[in-house]
Protein backbone atom coordinates (compact mmCIF):
# COMPACT_ATOMS: atom_id res chain seq x y z
CA UNK A 1 0.00 0.00 0.00
CA UNK A 2 1.18 3.64 -0.97
CA UNK A 3 0.61 6.81 1.64
CA UNK A 4 -1.89 7.91 -1.24
CA UNK A 5 -4.03 4.30 -1.00
CA UNK A 6 -4.15 4.70 2.60
CA UNK A 7 -5.42 8.38 2.36
CA UNK A 8 -7.89 7.55 -0.20
CA UNK A 9 -9.29 4.41 1.95
CA UNK A 10 -9.63 6.78 4.76
CA UNK A 11 -11.35 8.87 2.89
CA UNK A 12 -13.79 6.43 1.54
CA UNK A 13 -14.40 4.61 5.04
CA UNK A 14 -14.51 8.38 6.68
CA UNK A 15 -17.68 8.64 3.96
CA UNK A 16 -18.99 5.53 3.76
CA UNK A 17 -18.10 5.30 -0.20
CA UNK A 18 -17.03 1.99 -1.45
CA UNK A 19 -14.44 1.97 -4.19
CA UNK A 20 -17.14 1.05 -7.21
CA UNK A 21 -18.85 4.04 -6.17
CA UNK A 22 -16.00 6.45 -6.04
CA UNK A 23 -14.72 4.88 -9.24
CA UNK A 24 -17.68 5.82 -11.33
CA UNK A 25 -18.20 8.90 -9.98
CA UNK A 26 -14.46 10.35 -10.79
CA UNK A 27 -14.30 8.29 -14.34
CA UNK A 28 -12.31 6.00 -13.61
CA UNK A 29 -12.80 1.74 -12.91
CA UNK A 30 -13.18 0.36 -9.88
CA UNK A 31 -9.80 -1.86 -10.46
CA UNK A 32 -7.63 1.09 -11.01
CA UNK A 33 -8.44 2.74 -8.04
CA UNK A 34 -8.37 -0.68 -6.20
CA UNK A 35 -4.38 -0.99 -7.71
CA UNK A 36 -3.43 2.44 -6.74
CA UNK A 37 -5.01 1.93 -2.93
CA UNK A 38 -2.89 -1.28 -2.95
CA UNK A 39 -0.38 0.09 -4.72
CA UNK A 40 -0.05 -1.52 -8.02
CA UNK A 41 0.04 1.82 -9.81
CA UNK A 42 2.39 4.57 -10.16
CA UNK A 43 1.92 8.12 -8.53
CA UNK A 44 -1.73 9.38 -9.91
CA UNK A 45 -1.96 12.13 -12.14
CA UNK A 46 -2.50 15.58 -11.29
CA UNK A 47 -6.02 15.22 -13.43
CA UNK A 48 -6.70 12.14 -11.47
CA UNK A 49 -5.81 14.18 -8.17
CA UNK A 50 -8.19 17.02 -8.85
CA UNK A 51 -10.64 14.88 -9.37
CA UNK A 52 -10.42 13.13 -6.26
CA UNK A 53 -10.49 16.55 -3.97
CA UNK A 54 -13.19 17.57 -6.07
CA UNK A 55 -15.18 13.93 -5.44
CA UNK A 56 -14.35 14.72 -1.47
CA UNK A 57 -15.12 18.39 -1.13
CA UNK A 58 -11.35 18.57 0.08
CA UNK A 59 -10.66 22.96 0.57
CA UNK A 60 -7.74 23.56 -0.62
CA UNK A 61 -4.98 23.11 2.14
CA UNK A 62 -6.26 19.49 2.92
CA UNK A 63 -5.61 19.04 -0.90
CA UNK A 64 -2.30 20.37 -1.28
CA UNK A 65 -1.65 17.85 2.00
CA UNK A 66 -3.19 15.36 -0.22
CA UNK A 67 -1.63 15.94 -3.50
CA UNK A 68 2.24 15.92 -1.01
CA UNK A 69 0.91 12.78 -0.15
CA UNK A 70 0.52 11.44 -3.76
CA UNK A 71 4.13 12.62 -4.70
CA UNK A 72 5.42 10.34 -2.32
CA UNK A 73 3.59 7.40 -3.19
CA UNK A 74 5.28 5.62 -6.22
CA UNK A 75 5.87 2.27 -5.54
CA UNK A 76 8.45 1.74 -8.13
CA UNK A 77 11.16 4.17 -6.69
CA UNK A 78 14.90 4.58 -8.73
CA UNK A 79 17.27 6.19 -6.92
CA UNK A 80 19.95 7.36 -9.21
CA UNK A 81 23.51 7.28 -7.77
CA UNK A 82 25.34 8.10 -10.89
CA UNK A 83 27.86 10.62 -9.91
CA UNK A 84 27.68 9.75 -5.72
CA UNK A 85 30.88 7.62 -3.69
CA UNK A 86 30.65 3.75 -3.73
CA UNK A 87 29.19 4.07 -0.42
CA UNK A 88 25.76 5.71 -1.41
CA UNK A 89 25.43 3.20 -4.00
CA UNK A 90 25.93 0.37 -1.23
CA UNK A 91 23.42 1.60 0.71
CA UNK A 92 20.89 2.36 -1.61
CA UNK A 93 21.17 -1.21 -3.16
CA UNK A 94 20.89 -2.63 0.60
CA UNK A 95 18.14 -0.66 1.58
CA UNK A 96 16.08 -1.68 -1.84
CA UNK A 97 17.05 -5.40 -0.94
CA UNK A 98 16.30 -5.11 2.85
CA UNK A 99 13.12 -2.75 2.72
CA UNK A 100 10.50 -5.01 2.98
CA UNK A 101 12.04 -6.77 6.06
CA UNK A 102 11.93 -3.33 8.40
CA UNK A 103 9.01 -2.90 10.59
CA UNK A 104 7.33 0.65 10.88
CA UNK A 105 9.52 1.68 14.18
CA UNK A 106 13.05 1.35 11.78
CA UNK A 107 10.99 2.92 9.26
CA UNK A 108 10.56 5.90 11.82
CA UNK A 109 13.67 5.65 12.87
CA UNK A 110 15.28 6.48 9.87
CA UNK A 111 12.54 8.87 9.17
CA UNK A 112 14.03 10.56 12.26
CA UNK A 113 17.69 10.73 11.47
CA UNK A 114 17.04 11.84 7.64
CA UNK A 115 15.56 14.54 9.50
CA UNK A 116 17.78 15.37 11.94
CA UNK A 117 20.74 15.34 9.27
CA UNK A 118 18.61 17.64 6.66
CA UNK A 119 18.01 20.30 9.48
CA UNK A 120 21.30 20.92 9.86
Amino acid sequence: MTPFGEAVRELRAERGVSQKQMAEAIGVSAAYLSALEHGRRGKPSFEFLQRVAGYFNIIWDDAEALFAIADQSDPRVVVDTAGLSAAHTAFANRLSRMIGQLDEEAIDEFDLLLDRKLAR
